[in-house]
């Protein structure tokens, strides 16, 4: 299983990105997907997710009404829209993949496939 994160960069506060995350070697559709991020020194923390189906999605509240997750299962990819971007949204960005659940996981542990992750860097 390979999940390649890509559309990180450098913008300013108040910008907005677009992470993709391009996945190979599973079935896609059987897995629900979800985005983490990593600050230096910190612990990897949950940012959003999303069902296999696409129509159920869950949010950290620091990113609520900031940021959307969508997915192609067409072209077995998982997107993060993110704007009105923050200095704390300073981060490496991880997409992750796990079976399919009754209830979107939300935790590091419950994620079985990682990808290396891309660097967003907000300045101010």
């Amino acid at each position: 299983v390979q999940l390649q994160a890509s559309g990180g960069g450098l913008v300013q506060a108040g910008g907005s990105l677009r992470l993709s995350c391009a996945a190979s070697g599973l079935t896609f559709n059987n897995y629900d997907m979800g985005w983490f991020r990593q600050a230096p020194g910190k612990e990897r923390e949950f940012v959003a997710a999303i069902d296999w189906s696409g129509r159920s999605t869950k949010y950290a509240e620091s990113v609520k009404g900031r940021s959307t997750i969508s997915r192609d299962n067409a072209k077995n990819t998982v997107y993060l829209q993110m704007s009105s971007l923050k200095p704390e949204d300073t981060a490496v960005y991880y997409c992750a993949a796990t079976l399919a659940r009754l209830v979107i996981a939300n935790r590091v542990a419950e994620y079985d496939y990682w990808g290396r992750g891309t660097q967003v860097t907000v300045s101010s």
